[in-house]
């Protein structure tokens, strides 16, 4: 049978289904590349970046900062951009970015759980209605008789609905849990990362007091200019007053 020909037979149903089936498969394919080219470069990116902090973490800084067009990159170079040799703010900087990046990697799954909920609902009113449809032409003097074989024809039919919001359900549900084991692995790997980066940064701080010293020193000398003193014959001195003997004449 043709996949037109269902279509039609299952009823006005089969409208919002199909609108429900397309969203879901765009969300599946933007997800599945999403995930598709993180998790073949976050490892590399991972081990580059904690053997480079081992040595020098300049160096560790720019290779986080070429990565942050991944996830795991901006969440290595968040704690590294930051020019403070504090190691509470180190954390902060990663439990902070750790949740905006899992936030961000938890993206069309609202969408997904409305298909999953909605599909097979569409499905069974669909059926309700081709069944109420069926059961209307039925006539109590045509039962057990030919006429009726037209009636169970219908019932049938109205089952494709129900049939294809399962299918859609199913689907959606099962890269909908791929999607979230997905996840699950991410917050492992974002978690392990974290700790061996702050336990490097406890082991051997990067010194930033030198080249925020300098910074500060110039920017000091360049804004604050002392006030040169006056000196004491720039303005005239007032004139003396007029002797005794000349006021008396």
């Amino acid at each position: 049978m043709d996949i037109l020909d269902l279509f039609q037979k299952g009823g006005p149903a089969m409208w919002p289904l199909l609108v429900l089936s397309i969203l879901s498969i765009s969300v599946i394919f933007e997800r599945l590349w999403f995930w598709l080219r993180i998790l073949t470069q976050e490892k590399e990116i991972v081990n580059r970046v904690l053997d480079a902090a081992h040595d020098n973490w300049e160096v560790a800084a720019e290779i986080a900062r070429q990565a942050t067009d991944q996830p795991i990159g901006r969440f290595l170079f968040a704690p590294l951009r930051l020019p403070k040799n504090d190691a509470e703010t180190f954390r902060l900087a990663l439990e902070s970015t750790a949740e905006d990046e899992l936030a961000g990697m938890r993206r069309g799954e609202k969408l997904l759980e409305a298909v999953i909920a909605l599909a097979p609902l569409l499905g069974l009113l669909g059926t309700v209605l081709g069944l109420i449809q069926s059961l209307r032409s039925i006539r109590i003097g045509d039962l057990g008789t030919e006429s009726t074989a037209g009636v169970t024809t219908g019932i049938g039919e109205s089952l494709i609905s129900t049939a294809a919001g399962l299918i859609v359900a199913i689907i959606s549900l099962v890269f909908y849990r791929l999607f979230q084991s997905f996840v699950v692995n991410q917050v492992k790997v974002f978690r392990k990362a974290g700790n061996e980066m702050e336990l490097l940064y406890r082991q051997s701080p990067p010194n930033f007091s030198n080249s925020t010293s300098i910074i500060v020193q110039e920017a000091s000398r360049d804004s604050f200019n002392p006030p040169q003193k006056r000196s004491r014959n720039q303005f005239p001195e007032p004139p003396a007053p007029p002797a005794p003997d000349s006021l008396d004449s």
